[in-house]
């Protein structure tokens, strides 16, 4: 059986963790309307809230975070009735899935994960075993809907290569094409956006500095400012895109023009050429504030309304249920697990 068999369908989600960013939006939730707009997949959309305690969180914090993730989803254009959306934990599937997949995972391949190794560092003796066993849990998150497609930056795209392998062994070990081997999505001019004050670094919530990210919570005054003040070289923009091959923060700020406007690098730099940043930062400040301020006014219309929130995502949780499953219910079958149920 090939994928060409499953359902088209797209699987992506985001851990509530607060601090959204135009990380966040450009690398993930711009593609993920894309791709609902599309009409070419079922898209189901998760916020990854068993993920999220992998580390501690304080309990009213993750509420507070799930809902503003959700909110975020909405304003960037999720339609909740295209789309399915809904919070991980309201699904016990994913776990009972996951369960599965640690007896299919190999240790191995769980400790060359490179998050494991950054995030544990040297006090992985004190690193929970949720933690070790993320990708397990990805994979579950992942297969548990038959998704043929996951759009992920580059940081996920070890964790959904042991998702393949997580569904091959299975396949493998019980005689079946029941998983299929899902492909990554990695496209467009800004899946990894970086620092505004170092073009090396990815743009982090964490950054000591402010004014290396922009926040989808900041205002168009704010967001305006952390543009015209970003850092970059002082040579001007040239005609061709592989001479920002070296110039890292003005690839950047090239990167991050193309996303939000929609179009190639190679079609900016043609209009750009010769262009000195004082002009070109301006134009780059009035397009963000364009596309971004809407959707920060967006979430704190529907964050007024925290009831709402978990309605949608009450629902969304039933419609993925009814997909999961059936699917959950035929792995335990294929295991051989003995159920009394019709």
């Amino acid at each position: 059986m090939t994928n060409a068999a499953f359902t088209p369908r797209v699987f992506s989600g985001i851990q509530p963790s607060g601090g959204l960013t135009l990380g966040n939006y450009l690398g993930a939730l711009k593609r993920f309307v894309d791709m609902q707009d599309a009409g070419k997949y079922d898209c189901v959309y998760c916020l990854v809230d068993l993920h999220a305690i992998t580390v501690w969180q304080e309990p009213e914090k993750l509420r507070a975070n799930t809902r503003e993730l959700a909110a975020f989803f909405i304003a960037c254009g999720i339609d909740p009735e295209k789309s399915i959306l809904f919070n991980q934990s309201q699904v016990p599937a994913h776990s009972q899935l996951a369960w599965i997949f640690n007896t299919v995972a190999r240790m191995g391949w769980m400790g060359r994960m490179t998050q494991w190794k950054d995030k544990a560092g040297k006090n992985s003796e004190n690193a929970s075993l949720g933690l070790f066993a993320y990708p397990a849990l990805m994979a579950a998150d992942i297969l548990l809907y038959h998704a043929t497609h996951v759009p992920v930056g580059e940081d996920q795209k070890q964790h959904l290569e042991l998702t393949r392998d997580v569904a091959a062994k299975f396949n493998h070990d019980y005689g079946v094409d029941f998983f299929p081997i899902t492909e990554p999505v990695i496209e467009g001019p800004a899946t990894r956006v970086m620092s505004l004050r170092d073009g090396t670094k990815k743009m982090s919530k964490s950054d000591p500095s402010d004014m290396s990210r922009i926040n989808m919570s900041d205002d168009a005054d704010k967001i305006a400012q952390k543009f015209r003040k970003a850092r970059t070289d002082s040579e001007p923009l040239p005609g061709n895109y592989d001479e920002l091959k070296e110039r890292p923060a003005a690839r950047n700020l090239v990167d991050i023009f193309a996303a939000l406007s929609g179009r190639t690098q190679a079609d900016i730099m043609t209009e750009v050429e010769g262009m000195q940043w004082g002009t070109f930062k301006p134009l780059l400040a009035d397009l963000a504030v364009d596309k971004l301020s809407p959707i920060s006014t967006e979430m704190t219309r529907l964050l007024s309304d925290p009831a709402e929130i978990d309605r949608i995502l009450g629902k969304g949780a039933d419609r993925a249920d009814s997909i999961a499953t059936p699917i959950l219910e035929k792995t335990y079958e294929l295991v051989g697990m003995v159920s009394s149920r019709g």
